[in-house]
């Protein structure tokens, strides 16, 4: 029995299969070969230049322009609110009425004293002339007749206290007491209410030393001649508001700077015809220090720091993200002003700051910067 040449096809067809094995293995490592991923996206754009002011900022309150206490000054029983509460009243608006029968009686009686007086002293006059009194009389009836008139004088300022009004136009506040209570009975004014003027509106706030000198600085560049300093406008707003809508001047400079904390208090009055700015707010305000100045401005939102200070992150010509170290300026209308630290063709990363990694390859598109509203009009 001959087997030879079955165990010779044997072993052919296993080193077949084995180098079908191999050529199958080597095409698989072929198509899983590793390929890098494709770098991460990001938006760059260039920094816009644009007219930049150098303000000083700071942090106040608003007050009012006048504060009255409105008081009973003469006693009674109260007969009438005359206004609703929180309400805007005018100057001269009938606001409380404390019953006035007794002082309107107090004045009759006063006027009748003062009539008899005044018809016995000229008696006296005609008397004297005929040598049938004496000058001690005329001079004690004058006396009278004097005081009397003192008397009616009195009631009758007493008698207007009964009727009480707004000393300006103001927004009142709550009524303190109600119609039908004893007021003024206990030798001190009772508090009826209190008013307020806030139109103009008072804001106060406080700057330290070097922004002193810095305002003081920029008030005298503006001197056209020397002791007539220009009005110096500052710029209000609440803490909810956009930019700065209400703009004042400043009114009022402390004597001197408070040794304890080294700052100085100032007041601006800002116009407030619809009464938005209310006692007690906390108000953003800002004095410009110069004129507007053309500089580079980036979005302030892609503006980091660190220990060592404020960068941006930009992408260069070989596509790799570099760390620009910069020196920032004033913020304008959501763009922070570049002092230093970036040119005019600088391509800096304004979306996709999370695949920003410095040093890392990056693929970049460029869109341009919209300037601000204002700016774009003035630019057509």
């Amino acid at each position: 029995m001959r087997t030879e040449p079955v165990a010779k096809h044997a072993g052919a067809a296993i080193v077949l299969a084995g180098m079908a094995l191999l050529a199958a293995l080597v095409a698989c490592g072929k198509r899983n070969q590793y390929q890098p991923p494709p770098a991460p996206p990001v938006t760059v754009s260039k920094p816009l230049r644009m007219p930049v002011t150098d303000y000083l900022q700071s942090t106040g309150s608003v007050a009012a322009f006048k504060t009255v206490d409105l008081v009973a000054r003469v006693e009674g029983y109260l007969r009438s609110v005359n206004f609703k509460d929180g309400t805007v009243v005018k100057g001269g608006q009938l606001l409380f009425v404390i019953e006035p029968e007794p002082y309107q009686a107090k004045l009759a009686s006063q006027q009748a004293q003062l009539l008899d007086a005044q018809t016995e002293y000229e008696r006296q006059l005609r008397m004297i002339k005929e040598n049938a009194t004496s000058q001690a009389n005329v001079d004690k009836w004058l006396s009278q007749r004097d005081q009397a008139a003192a008397a009616v004088t009195l009631a009758r300022i007493n008698l207007g206290y009964t009727r009480i009004t707004a000393p300006f136009d103001g927004r009142i506040d709550r009524h303190l007491v109600d119609p039908g209570n004893l007021v003024g009975s206990t030798g001190t004014a009772t508090k009826l209410a209190t008013i307020e003027q806030i139109d103009p509106a008072y804001v106060y706030f406080s700057i330290n030393e070097r922004d002193l000198l810095r305002v003081r600085a920029a008030a005298q560049a503006q001197m056209k001649s020397p002791g007539e300093a220009p009005p110096v406008p500052v710029q209000v707003a609440l803490q909810t508001e956009e930019g700065y809508p209400h703009v004042g001047t400043l009114d009022f400079a402390g004597s001197g700077l408070d040794t304890g904390s080294g700052t100085l208090q100032l007041r601006a009055s800002v116009p407030n015809a619809k009464l938005i700015l209310l006692p007690g707010l906390f108000a953003r305000v800002r004095i410009a220090l110069a004129a507007p100045v053309p500089q580079l401005v980036v979005p302030d939102r892609v503006v980091s720091s660190d220990q060592v200070g404020s960068y941006l992150l930009t992408v260069g010509p070989d596509q790799k993200v570099r760390q620009q170290r910069i020196e920032t300026g004033p913020l304008e209308n959501g763009f922070r002003a570049v002092l230093s630290g970036l040119d005019a063709d600088s391509e800096v990363v304004i979306d996709g700051l999370q695949n920003a990694i410095p040093g890392n390859l990056v693929t970049a598109t460029e869109r341009p910067l919209t300037p601000p509203s204002y700016q774009a009009a003035s630019a057509d």
